[in-house]
């Protein structure tokens, strides 16, 4: 008796108790009849399977330490995608801009709603609208530049309203996609926004009228901003694919060379102004549909401000 509560206890401990066997089957073997040898059974089967786990463990141990180390893994840059996403046809351009602000921009609906004087439960609407209307496109081919442009060119048009500088943003968001797209007039749009937004100080008079550009102060334009737009200007000249927006930005970079209004190469500017008449790149047509839109004017390189 008392070896069978001292076998019982083996067998909870393990877990396996067997039951007891029926009359008609053999008893020989069975713990009841020998705890002693069944627990060494146990034990010893138990040693096997500790020893099989942890070998194994250390052969897969071994390949792991025999494999190469990982390399660098590819890095997939969707950003051109984003850009062109939130710029696609379907989109009027009010939505494209909201859109493209909120998702690239990375600015908040509350932001973009006071940027344009709208209640944010109205500019909240207009981007889940245009969340739903791509939502199920597909980018099969490649994007069309000249449509990012036109949305970036609206951004850039705002200028400064709320506690958002868009022109700024569309400075910051055009800088990227000039690196990446390799097409001259994204960086004919970047030298345009930087040669325009140079001028920015003296723009506007203490009382908030516009200064034209004869009258204005150039010392108090940005020199850095204007040699840096100058120089994208010059390297996008280089591969001789002018469009609009290089037109426009050669304009705009004649105007800030002159010390003086008087000293302006008008000569220049008129070359400038037919060739920019004779551009045919598509971000012309998109830019002018975009500014009638909108009820802005965005063609119009004229410096009077």
């Amino acid at each position: 008796m008392h070896h069978g509560v001292c076998g019982g206890r083996a067998h909870r401990q393990w877990g396996v108790w067997p039951a007891d066997p029926s009359p008609s089957s053999p008893s020989r073997g069975h713990p009841m009849r020998d705890p002693k040898g069944w627990l060494i059974t146990v034990a010893w089967r138990k040693f096997l399977d500790a020893t099989r786990a942890d070998a194994a463990r250390r052969r897969r141990e071994d390949r792991l330490d025999e494999e190469p180390a990982p390399g660098p893994a590819t890095a997939v840059d969707d950003t051109l995608q984003l850009y062109f996403l939130c710029a696609h046809p379907s989109l009027t351009p009010s939505s494209a801009v909201a859109l493209t602000l909120r998702a690239v921009g990375g600015l908040t609906t509350r932001q973009i709603a006071q940027a344009y004087l709208v209640p944010e439960a109205t500019m909240a609407q207009r981007i889940s609208r245009a969340k739903r209307t791509v939502s199920g496109v597909r980018f099969e081919q490649p994007g069309d530049v000249a449509t990012v442009l036109r949305v970036l060119y609206l951004v850039f048009n705002e200028g400064y309203s709320g506690d958002v500088d868009l022109a700024a943003e569309a400075i910051r968001l055009t800088r990227p996609l000039a690196a990446r797209a390799d097409h001259p007039e994204v960086a004919g749009l970047l030298a345009l926004m930087l040669l325009h937004n140079a001028r920015r100080a003296a723009r506007t008079a203490p009382d908030g009228s516009l200064v034209p550009l004869a009258e204005q102060d150039r010392g108090r334009w940005d020199t850095e901003s204007i040699t840096e737009g100058v120089e994208i200007l010059q390297a996008a000249l280089a591969r001789d694919r002018l469009g609009e927006f290089q037109a426009q930005a050669a304009i705009a970079a004649l105007h800030a060379d002159a010390p003086t209004a008087e000293e302006t190469d008008w000569v220049s500017v008129g070359s400038s102004r037919e060739s920019r008449g004779q551009a045919s790149s598509p971000a012309n047509a998109s830019v002018g549909t975009a500014g009638r839109s909108s009820g802005r004017s965005l063609g119009s390189s004229a410096p009077a401000a």
